[in-house]
């Protein structure tokens, strides 16, 4: 698989990640523990070099997951976690935390869960209003000065607040969700990143699954799907919104290619620092989502794409009103 760099920095990885957090968390109950360390390390057999996970996922099982299938190869790989939360009483609620003193403990039991003695690359998982964001970059730079920690990264972050991160400590790579069905980073986001040498992580680049045919509008999710809570994915969003696959099936059966490979591969299309994550738990979808690593599409496509798209609205939030308001800040 080809590599990219993260904006201008040295951190170099596959042109495609994989995001492991549906392994045990978010879309229903958690993959058994062997068979979701056989996906991870298929993964690597196929090129792919650059692993994300994050402490909340399970919380703390998916991190213990990625650290044992990528123990053997440690070395040949790059994993990025996240840190950022505490836990409620229940063990599940997502509490704000980005103190330092906190980030320093959720970075150690990070490195024991992952099997690791450094971080490649740390991100806050969310910006936390109550620390100020020099006071979180300013003890991520501590730990890269120690060697726990290699590179900084955001998560959701909004330009204002990277651009003040990067001032105390060069940020490496933004994670937010990027994909055909959610533009928005390119008002902002894309133009800030540019100018700074930044490099941008698209998580759910497949739309939560939608872009890939599979969910009908008639689907329906349970309560430990994280989908079922939000509005994009009501059945009435779900039918309005149908169009949009039906134009990516269009195009796909053009190119001889899937939907998911087309929501790729345009992404793969907008910049050359731009490395998505999609995640999955079945391996026939890992290896359709490798498979768009080494397609290559044309100006021309991409400007049928962005023609096919500007005749599409597409309905509903894709948060619902209670953590729409812990990204952008």
């Amino acid at each position: 698989m080809q590599k990219r760099k993260l904006g201008n920095g040295k951190l170099e990885v596959s042109a495609m990640g994989l995001g492991c957090m549906g392994l045990s968390h978010g879309y229903g109950p958690a993959m058994d523990t062997q068979q979701a360390i056989s996906l991870i390390r298929g993964a690597f057999d196929r090129g792919i070099t650059f692993f994300d996970t994050a402490e909340v996922y399970g919380p703390l099982i998916n991190e213990a997951v990625v650290g044992e299938a990528l123990a053997p190869f440690r070395d040949q790989v790059v994993i990025a976690t996240k840190f950022g939360f505490t836990f409620g009483d229940d063990g599940k609620q997502q509490i704000l935390n980005s103190r330092p003193e906190h980030i320093r403990w959720a970075v150690e039991g990070s490195l024991k869960r992952l099997k690791t003695d450094v971080i490649d690359l740390l991100y806050q998982h969310r910006v936390d209003p109550e620390v100020p964001i020099e006071d979180v970059a300013g003890t991520v730079r501590e730990l890269i000065a120690v060697g726990k920690v290699k590179y900084f990264g955001l998560s959701e972050a909004g330009a204002a607040t990277v651009r003040r991160a990067h001032a105390v400590q060069p940020v490496t790579a933004l994670q937010s969700e990027y994909s055909l069905w959610w533009r928005e980073p390119e008002k902002e986001i894309l133009p800030t990143l540019e100018e700074l040498g930044i490099g941008f992580v698209p998580f759910s680049p497949l739309g939560k699954g939608f872009l890939t045919g599979a969910i009908k509008e008639t689907a329906a999710f349970g309560d430990d799907d994280f989908r079922s809570k939000v509005p994009r994915f009501s059945q009435e969003a779900l039918k309005a919104n149908q169009g949009l696959v039906q134009m990516l099936g269009q195009i796909a059966a053009q190119k001889a290619i899937t939907p998911a490979q087309v929501a790729l591969t345009w992404l793969l299309a907008q910049k050359p620092w731009i490395v998505p994550i999609p995640g999955t738990t079945k391996p026939h979808r890992l290896e359709e989502n490798l498979g768009a690593a080494n397609i290559e599409l044309s100006p021309e496509d991409v400007t049928l794409i962005e023609e096919a798209l500007s005749q599409i609205q597409v309905v509903g939030n894709r948060y619902p009103a209670s953590l729409q308001t812990r990204v952008g800040r």
